[in-house]
C-alpha cells in the first residue's frame, strides 16, 4: 500500500490508516480476541499506520493496540497517540464509560490538560500502555475548549520533544478546521488529523484547512470520511457525526449512493477514495473493530473510480469553490 510523507517529517502513513477507537470498546464491547484479529487483518493488508488515544476506552484501545503490534519489526510501523486528557485512576469503579462512548468500566477520570507536565505525563503513560519507547506522531486532542492553552504550553512542549527526537511529528487532531487551519499558519505542526469536514457530504475544510495546509506544506490525515455511519449505509436512523442524521442528508446521501451505483460502485468506495482528491491529504483513517470491516475498507479503496462519477456527485452548475476533483 502506498505510503506518504506527512510535511517534512520523514514519518510515512499509509493511504489507509487504522483507527483503534473501537478497540477501546467504542458504543460497543469487542472481544481480545476480535480487536487482535483486527490488527492482523489490518497488517495483512499492508496498513502500516495505527492511530490511538488515551481517550479511547480509558487505554483500553492503546493496550490492545500495543500488545496486537508486539513482535512485528518496529520501522515498519507508525503509531499516533494523543494529548490533552489525563486518566486519573478512581479509587473505587462507579459504573461504566458510556457517558463517553466506550463500553468499559468508570475506572479513572479524564481531566483535561494541555500544559508542558500534563504533555509530558500522557506521553509517559502512553508509552506504557503500547508497550512502546517511542511513539511516532503526537496529536493534541480536542483542543478546542482550550486553544490558548494548547498553543502557549502544549504545543511549544511538543516541539520540544520533536526536536529532541523523542516524536517524530506533531500536530493537532479535531472534529473542525477553522481552529486546525489556525494551529497549521501559526506552529510548524506536521500534519493535523481532520475528521469528518472533507467528505461527500462535507467540505467546509475548503474555506480555511485544506489551502492553508497546501501552502504551508503541511499534511491532513483525513478520519470520519463516513460522517460516523451515514455515509457507508444510508438509511433513516443512519447517525451522522454521532448523532441521529437529519432526514434532508439522509436524502442527500441516499442521493449518492443511487449515483455511485449507477457507475458500478458502492458509496463506501466513493467515500474513502474522495478526500485524496486534494493535495494536502495524505490519508484516511478509518476506524475498524473486526477483521471484515478492515479488509472491506482495503478493497473498497482499492476498487477504481472512473472520472465521470465525481462529475455525476459534483455536476458543474454546483461547484463548491477549491475543490479539486479526486483522482
Amino acid at each position: 500500500m502506498r505510503a506518504t510523507e506527512l510535511g517534512r517529517s520523514g514519518v510515512k502513513v499509509t493511504d489507509l490508516g487504522f483507527g483503534a477507537a473501537a478497540l477501546g470498546n467504542l458504543f460497543t464491547p469487542v472481544g481480545d480476541d476480535e480487536g487482535a484479529a483486527a490488527v492482523d487483518a489490518a497488517w495483512s493488508v499492508g496498513i502500516r499506520y495505527f492511530d490511538t488515544a488515551p481517550h479511547y476506552g480509558l487505554g483500553l484501545s492503546e493496550r490492545r493496540l500495543g500488545q496486537a503490534l508486539a513482535g512485528r519489526p518496529r520501522g515498519e510501523f507508525t503509531v499516533s497517540t494523543k494529548v490533552g486528557r489525563l486518566l486519573e485512576p478512581l479509587a473505587e469503579s462507579d459504573g461504566d464509560d458510556l457517558e463517553h462512548g466506550f463500553a468499559v468500566p468508570a475506572t479513572h477520570r479524564r481531566v483535561w490538560d494541555f500544559s508542558a507536565d500534563g504533555v509530558l505525563r500522557s506521553i509517559e503513560a502512553s508509552l506504557t500502555r503500547l508497550g512502546l519507547d517511542a511513539v511516532d506522531i503526537v496529536y493534541l486532542h480536542d483542543p478546542d475548549d482550550h486553544l490558548d492553552q494548547a498553543l502557549r504550553e502544549a504545543y511549544p512542549a511538543l516541539e520540544r520533544l520533536r526536536s529532541e527526537g523523542v516524536v517524530r511529528a506533531i500536530g493537532a487532531g479535531m472534529n473542525q478546521s477553522a481552529a486546525l487551519a489556525r494551529f497549521v499558519r501559526e506552529t510548524d505542526v506536521d500534519a493535523v488529523l481532520l475528521a469528518g469536514r472533507y467528505t461527500l457530504l462535507d467540505q467546509t475544510s475548503l474555506a480555511d484547512l485544506l489551502p492553508a495546509a497546501a501552502e504551508r506544506g503541511a499534511s491532513v490525515v483525513a478520519g470520519g470520511v463516513f460522517n460516523s455511519g451515514l455515509l457507508a449505509d444510508p438509511r433513516p436512523g443512519a447517525t451522522y457525526d454521532y448523532t441521529t442524521a437529519p432526514p434532508a442528508l439522509v436524502e442527500r446521501a441516499l442521493e449518492l449512493k443511487g449515483v455511485a451505483e449507477r457507475h458500478g460502485l458502492p458509496l463506501r468506495a466513493a467515500a474513502l477514495r474522495f478526500p485524496f482528491g486534494h493535495p494536502a491529504v495524505a490519508g484516511v483513517l478509518v476506524g475498524a473493530r473486526s477483521a471484515a470491516e478492515v479488509r472491506d475498507a482495503a478493497a473498497m479503496l482499492a476498487e477504481p473510480v472512473p472520472e465521470a462519477l465525481w462529475q455525476d456527485l459534483f455536476p458543474a452548475g454546483v461547484p463548491v469553490p477549491g475543490r479539486p476533483s479526486p483522482v
